[in-house]
């Protein structure tokens, strides 16, 4: 019997209620130590305030790696290892094969505007997966590309013996491939349909937690690499694997080995807590929580290593990717005083209990002895534990009971004491062609949508809930209103180029040189319209500069002088998706750029993936709510992006949650039935309005247009496509100025069938914006040449 620490028993809790993503890292997994394992060579990133540099450790002497460049993460193999750059734009690598330490490095990738991310090394092969795309590109270690890569969509990729397996993002299945594909084959059948959250490969195996977090372990078993320790089930946070062997991280940051009749278990890992493991073919190498010191044994580093383990002279390593981007799970502590710049450090979303102590209680980077092992408990401390972990569980279910009951009584409360009131945004008017950031679409063919738009005036509730309240952000620049009346010639009438329900919107170029679309709020003095108008100033700061993505309309800056109140953003060259579809400048240009399926597709693609960001990665999750064609802009390159978070709200963090709102809004026609119904707002209100802009997109109707024939009145695009897509009756809804599809039949079916399942009348009944990205990404995929087969009766196109 051992003792139940307290730390233990708040992690069961933990785990038992929630869910959470894993870190692995194996042969050939990113991180921030590899291991080139014919050589033992073992390097590191540092953790210096000054730059992320590589130092490496082999035959008892260190060296540096490019010492005045940051690396993110690296990755080994056979012999070499491969490094990614902070901010994923270039690919070294590194031989290490020959005798000495000055490695030459050699550049496998460059490029700034296809970012790589998931570095994974395995023998003799290198994979990424790249970030706009999420496609995996692979290349052999001399950088000739003889390595398949593949076009398939992946959460994340590891590397083994000759081949590599990823997660793929729509389905989170397992696909493998390879020269080495027999073994591919076996591993990835093995798997079958089994949902996993990680995995991580080895020699000729992989291992990895499905979604409730159970070990799973597939391939080869002839060193009894898959045989884990019994009741190991919801008690590890990472995992490194061998050729022969496996290794797992558990929540107290302890680490268990097993294969090989027990060889690479070492009395090293007694007491000591791990913050990262890493493995080359034969051996093991840890990232210890207190020091952030390296230590390594098992039978292939050194005999007198092999179970007692070996502190490396290295300095002190960053306990994880130096990074830019937001953290689901919060910061590393301290993280400032390891990553150059303004780089933050995320933690993974299961921690080891032993969590390092601040930067200035570190201690100095000498090897420290092994911590003995801990004493045997009395029966009466084993006895005091369990009652505790019983009534903490039973405590924790009540109350979850209770606050389950509240919300309910609230929630009813609430239904039957509120008057019923919807908040509009239609379509504004365009004065100019090229409509852009907060510009939208011209007027519709009815009174309704040339009428000013109705009040957006937000409930107290929804303003506590919204992602920030900050007038002065770290990333946006403020301006001077004499500034950006230089820029703009004094507002003029030449310079107009739209106009919304925030203000009016001017071309504007600043004294840099930078073309930026400046809108102006309208000053007035009624008391309602100026709360409207600084909700949406403070809603679009707040959002818009905590979230940046290629999809997303990025803000420049902002300026608030007196009255004034003005945004800045980058100028959108070729205007809002509304124009090429509906305005009468537009509406009889046959020979348009968008008047071709496949730039239609990708433009859907482009916006789909930024609203996937919103969603699935900014921190909180946030929720458009004013999803449309209008807000959808188009800059030079005809680069798609999601525009106007004046109603933004943040979203619950679960992505099945419900977020009530007190009053409705959104824009007629795109508006979530359930959500203005029922005043339940979920992502799937995005969902639907999403929906309606890929039915303007195949049929080249308004999302309200007026029907054709006797007694025309005001029809939706909802209620005009829908019942022909279903009666497979495609063909007569088309937009005729792209005309009928010859290669892309199968492409756009995929789309009806897609924007059909997005404009459900219930949210639960509608994909996620994770589904339809890879749905719309299938639809690109084959107009690009490739075939495949759809079916109506399911969201999710099969990968295979």
């Amino acid at each position: 019997m051992t003792k139940i620490p307290l730390s233990v028993i708040l992690a069961v809790f933990f785990v038992v209620f929630v869910v959470l993503p894993s870190v692995t890292d194996g042969l050939g997994s990113a991180s921030t130590i590899a291991i080139s394992y014919s050589s033992e060579t073992v390097c590191g990133i540092l953790a210096s305030n000054s730059s992320q540099r590589i130092e490496c450790y082999r035959g008892g002497q260190t060296f540096s790696i490019f010492p005045n460049v940051s690396f993110e993460v690296i990755s080994g193999g056979r012999d070499y290892f491969c490094g990614l750059n902070s901010g994923g734009s270039v690919l070294l690598c590194w031989f290490t094969s020959f005798s000495g330490t000055s490695f030459e490095p050699k550049r496998v990738y460059h490029n700034s505007t296809f970012r790589l991310r998931d570095v994974s090394v395995g023998d003799d092969q290198v994979c990424a997966v790249v970030d706009e795309t999420q496609f995996a590109k692979c290349w052999r270690g001399d950088g000739n590309g003889r390595f398949p890569s593949m076009k398939q969509r992946f959460l994340s990729i590891s590397s083994g013996g000759g081949f590599s397996c990823g997660i793929l993002s729509s389905s989170r299945r397992v696909r493998c491939w390879g020269t080495n594909s027999e073994i591919a084959m076996e591993i990835q059948n093995q798997f079958g349909n089994i949902s996993m959250d990680s995995i991580v490969a080895g020699g000729s195996h992989v291992c990895g937690l499905n979604i409730t977090g159970f070990l799973v372990c597939k391939g080869k078993n002839d060193s009894g690499q898959l045989e884990a320790p019994e009741n190991s089930s919801r008690e590890f946070y990472q995992l490194a694997l061998g050729f022969n062997h496996s290794c797992a991280a558990r929540l107290d940051g302890s680490v268990v080995c097993w294969g090989r009749g027990g060889e690479f278990s070492s009395n090293v890992t007694n007491g000591v807590s791990f913050q990262l493991i890493v493995a080359g073919s034969n051996f093991t190498c840890g990232l210890q929580s207190r020091t952030l010191l390296v230590i390594c044994w098992g039978p292939g580093w050194s005999t007198n290593a092999s179970s007692s383990g070996i502190y490396l002279p290295l300095p002190q390593i960053v306990p994880g990717p130096c990074t830019q981007n937001n953290c689901s799970c919060g910061q590393y502590p301290n993280a400032s005083g390891f990553c150059a710049g303004s780089r933050i450090i995320c933690q993974t979303c299961l921690q080891p209990q032993s969590s390092p102590p601040p930067l200035a209680a570190l201690p100095s980077p000498s090897p420290p002895p092994p911590s003995p092992p801990p004493a045997s408990p009395s029966p009466s401390s084993i006895s005091r534990d369990r009652r505790l972990l019983i009534f903490m569980i039973v405590g924790s279910i009540g109350c979850f009971s209770g606050l389950c009951t509240i919300v309910y009584c609230l929630w009813i409360g609430i239904r039957c004491c509120r008057r019923k009131k919807v908040h509009n945004s239609v379509q504004p008017t365009i004065t100019g062609s090229n409509a852009n950031a907060g510009g939208n679409g011209s007027g519709d063919l009815f009174s309704l949508s040339r009428s000013s738009t109705i009040r957006r005036q937000s409930s107290r509730a929804m303003k506590r809930q919204r992602s920030g309240t900050s007038k002065h952000p770290d990333r946006a620049e403020e301006f001077s209103l004499a500034e950006l009346t230089v820029a703009t010639d004094n507002f003029s009438l030449e310079n107009k180029i739209g106009a919304g329900s925030f203000g009016v919107v001017y071309k504007g170029k600043l004294a840099d040189g930078r073309e930026v679309a400046i809108k102006r709020g309208e000053t007035g003095t009624k008391t309602k319209k100026f709360q409207e108008k600084e909700s949406a100033f403070e809603s679009e700061i707040a959002f818009l500069s905590r979230v940046h993505h290629k999809h997303l309309v990025r803000l420049v800056g902002f300026c608030e002088e007196r009255e004034e109140k003005l945004l800045v953003y980058d100028y959108m060259k070729n205007g809002a998706l509304y124009d090429h579809l509906h305005s009468k400048d537009n509406v009889e240009k046959k020979s348009s750029l968008l008047n071709s399926w496949k730039m239609r597709i990708k433009i859907s693609l482009d916006a789909a993936r930024g609203i996937e960001y919103l969603h699935n990665y900014a921190v909180p999750p946030i929720i458009h709510r004013d999803i449309k064609s209008s807000n959808i802009l188009l800059d030079a390159n005809w680069t798609a992006r999601v525009s106007d978070f004046g109603l933004s709200l943040m979203g619950p963090e679960s992505p099945t949650g419900q977020y009530m709102s007190m009053k409705a809004a959104g824009t007629v026609g795109y508006m979530d039935p359930e959500y203005y119904g029922l005043n339940v707002l979920t992502v799937k209100s995005d969902v639907y309005g999403f929906g309606v802009v890929l039915l303007e997109i195949l049929t080249g109707k308004r999302a309200i247009f007026k029907a054709e024939g006797e007694g025309g009145g005001p029809t939706s695009v909802v209620e005009y496509a829908v019942p022909k897509i279903k009666a497979g009756e495609l063909d007569s809804i088309l937009d005729v100025r792209v005309g009928p599809p010859v290669h892309e039949t199968e492409a756009v079916e995929l789309v009806a069938y897609t924007a059909m399942h997005c404009v459900n009348m219930e949210g639960k009944e509608r994909p996620t914006m994770t589904d339809i990205v890879a749905n719309l990404e299938r639809a690109l995929y084959i107009c690009e040449g490739n075939h495949g087969s759809i079916s109506s009766a399911s969201i999710s196109i099969a990968s295979d």
